[in-house]
């Protein structure tokens, strides 16, 4: 692994921005001396590919809600954001929007009504496709990490699902978990 591999722990994306202000990626990157920025490539209602269904507990072809993002780190791109709602919690929503988020997706859910209480998240590895090899600027032979979060609220109910894409030599995922 490159010694200088991004770290990178879920925690700071699952709650709301303190102040309401900026976005939590961007405050992650300026407190470790960075720039990190983002650019909406895409967001609005579309049908449910079969792995973000399953993730929400929804049918194949379900009304979903995306936002698909490219994350940058000092202009160089680092990951592949795509972000789901179920359509009854987010549509007509500024979920559904390409404008930022005052305070980041996860305080206007929490605005909503809907405050996430647990997570799950698969991390895979695989060798990318076209596309990603040119939106991450990555060779031919890069793998990539592949993580899929589930955000899941209090009665246990979807609310939330992320897949993520990220240069394989370039990332380091961190989970701290408190016992007990």
């Amino acid at each position: 692994m490159a010694s200088d591999a991004w770290i990178s722990s879920s925690m700071p994306y699952l709650r709301p921005v303190a102040g309401g202000q900026g976005d939590a990626w961007g405050e992650e990157a300026a407190a470790r001396g960075r720039r990190g920025t983002q650019r909406i490539l895409h967001a609005g209602e579309v049908s449910a590919p079969a792995v973000v269904a399953r993730l929400l507990g929804l049918d194949d072809g379900d009304t979903v809600v995306v936002r698909r993002r490219i994350m940058y780190l000092d202009e160089e791109p680092c990951e592949l954001t795509d972000s789901y709602y179920p359509a009854q919690i987010a549509a007509g929503t500024g979920l559904a929007g390409t404008a930022k988020i005052r305070g980041g997706a996860v305080a206007l859910l929490a605005e909503l009504g809907h405050v996430g209480q647990r997570i799950r998240e698969d991390v895979t590895a695989r060798m990318p496709n076209a596309q990603e090899r040119e939106l991450l600027r990555t060779g031919t032979e890069e793998p990539v990490l592949r993580l899929e979060r589930v955000v899941l609220d209090g009665a246990d109910r979807a609310i939330q699902a992320d897949l993520i894409t990220m240069p394989a030599q370039r990332q380091r995922l961190r989970y701290e978990l408190r016992m007990g």
